[in-house]
């Protein structure tokens, strides 16, 4: 058996704990949001939004469920070659609020092994719990090496209630360091592609910048954002 010395104990000890907090704000902090996406890769909407976001030179976080990465594996390696971050979304949007370890740990494994095997060589350095129901997971998830993903801002674009209403909810609803939480998968998600488009430069013009969430392990100096090394 290998015995970890104490200070190094110590540190792994406290970026496991770090690595459990649910993280909600970007790595800049003031007049900054961070845009992320759940639920897909979705073969109508993902292209779409993929599309606007290179056209505006955003970077987001795309939260990918296990079954929609196995019917379109080629929507994760267009992600990932457009620079943008993966988070872990499960397999199937089940709630695991109440789930043991065990249970969570072999779900997680299974998504991660699909998106891994979609693009090879791609790092998952998020995860995010379905329905924002954490329970166990955030420990879980860091013992996978993933650090959780939250959110300050969901302006329910899974109603679909129209590209001018998500607009006004995310103009109103944004505040500095915000993760907002979107939706490229699960449903009609056009007017939220639509919204994206119209929200980016509306944001550019009041003079803020988008970011990536925070990563909490990061130690001044660190020139890695990734929780994973």
């Amino acid at each position: 058996m290998t015995t970890i010395p104490p200070d190094e104990r110590e540190a792994l000890d406290s970026a496991m704990g770090t690595r459990a907090a649910v993280v909600d704000s970007t790595r800049q902090g003031g007049d900054t949001v961070a845009l992320t996406f759940d639920d897909g890769p979705d073969p109508e909407h993902t292209p779409g939004l993929l599309a606007v976001l290179r056209r505006h030179r955003v970077t987001a976080v795309f939260c990918l469920r296990g079954d929609q990465v196995q019917a379109a594996p080629e929507l994760v390696r267009a992600i990932v070659a457009d620079g943008h971050q993966l988070g872990n979304h499960s397999m199937r949007h089940d709630d695991m609020s109440g789930w043991p370890p065990e249970r969570i740990r072999a779900d997680l494994a299974q998504a991660d092994a699909l998106i891994r095997s979609a693009a090879p060589g791609a790092r998952v350095p998020w995860f995010r719990a379905p329905y924002g129901r954490w329970g166990r997971t955030p420990q879980v998830a860091a013992e996978l090496g993933m650090q959780s993903l939250g959110w300050r801002l969901e302006v329910g674009d899974w109603e679909a209630p129209g590209a001018d209403e998500l607009v006004g909810r995310l103009e109103r609803g944004t505040a500095p360091g915000a993760v907002v939480l979107l939706h490229d998968g699960g449903g009609d998600r056009s007017g939220t592609v639509e919204a994206v488009d119209r929200f980016i430069p509306a944001l550019h013009a009041r003079g803020w910048s988008f970011d990536l969430p925070a990563d909490p392990t990061r130690r001044p100096g660190d020139h890695c954002a990734h929780p994973r090394p």
